[in-house]
C-alpha cells in the first residue's frame, strides 16, 4: 500500500445548507418521491438531530426553489423539478442507493508546476493543486486532486476553503465555472491514498477526468477523481420538461 495521507478539517456549509442539499439530492435521486409529504417538523428535526428553527430555514430554502410545497394544517410536499440551483449540482457521485450529503476533508494544497499529462488548461504554466477526501453521508467514497489554473488564483491556502470548492472560488476570486466536461473510465487508485479509502493503492476503481471552465470558455480547472465503485456511483440527470 502507498503512503496513507492525513486529513485537515475545512469549513462546512450551515447546518441548515447541508440539510438542504441533503433533501435535493434525495429527490433528485427520487428517494423522496414527487407529492411525498415530509415527516412533521419536530419529528424531522429530532431524526437530524437539529433545531426546528433551522430546519426549518432548509425547508424554506426547497420551497424558494420549488421544491417543496408547504401547505397551512397538512404539512410539506415533495414536488419534484428540473435545474434546481444547488451547491452540489455539480457533484456527480451518489451512493450506491441515491442521494447522500457530501463533506470533503483536505490532504494538501500547494502551488505546483501542471503535470505534464495534463489537457491544456487555462493561461499559466502553474496551478494549485488540492487533494481531498470526498465522502457522502460520512462514509468515504472517493479521492480528488484538483488543480486550479495560478492565474485565477493570487494566493490559495488550506484555510481558505470551504467543503465546497466552487463556493470558494466564487467567494474568494469571483470565479465562476459555466461549464464542465466529464470522462469516465478506470484507473489504479494513487500512491498518497488515505487509510480510510477501502481499496489500496494500485488496486483499479472508477476514474473521473473533468475539465471545468469560466463563462467565456477560457479552461480553470483540471481534476481527477478516484471513486469506490462498490460504495458510489457516477449519475447524470437529464429531464426533457414538457412545453
Amino acid at each position: 500500500m502507498g503512503e496513507e495521507a492525513d486529513v485537515f478539517a475545512t469549513a462546512a456549509l450551515p447546518r441548515w445548507l447541508q440539510v438542504s442539499e441533503r433533501l435535493i439530492r434525495e429527490i433528485g435521486a427520487g428517494r423522496l418521491a414527487d407529492g411525498a409529504r415530509l415527516p412533521p417538523e419536530r419529528d424531522m428535526a429530532a431524526d437530524l438531530g437539529i433545531a426546528v428553527g433551522t430546519l426549518r430555514k432548509a425547508l424554506a430554502d426547497l420551497a424558494a426553489k420549488g421544491l417543496l410545497e408547504r401547505r397551512q394544517g397538512s404539512g410539506n410536499y415533495v414536488r419534484h423539478r428540473v435545474g434546481v440551483p444547488s451547491v452540489y449540482s455539480l457533484f456527480r457521485l451518489e451512493l450506491t442507493q441515491g442521494g447522500g450529503l457530501p463533506t470533503a476533508e483536505l490532504i494538501a494544497v500547494e502551488r505546483r508546476a501542471k503535470p505534464a499529462d495534463a489537457p491544456a488548461f487555462g493561461l499559466s504554466p502553474e496551478a494549485y493543486r488540492i487533494r481531498r477526501l470526498r465522502r457522502l453521508d460520512g462514509e468515504a467514497v472517493a479521492l480528488e486532486e484538483i488543480w486550479l489554473d495560478a492565474v485565477l488564483a493570487p494566493a490559495l491556502r488550506a484555510e481558505d476553503l470551504s467543503e465546497s470548492l466552487y463556493l470558494s472560488y466564487r467567494g474568494l476570486f469571483g470565479i465562476e465555472i459555466a461549464r464542465v466536461e466529464d470522462r469516465i473510465g478506470v484507473a489504479p487508485v494513487p500512491d498518497w491514498t488515505h487509510r480510510d479509502f477501502a481499496s489500496p493503492s494500485g488496486a483499479s476503481v472508477g476514474y473521473i477526468v473533468r475539465l471545468a471552465a469560466l463563462p467565456d470558455g477560457t479552461g480553470a480547472e483540471y481534476s481527477r477523481t478516484w471513486f469506490d465503485p462498490d460504495r458510489a456511483r457516477y449519475v447524470s440527470r437529464m429531464t426533457k420538461e414538457l412545453s
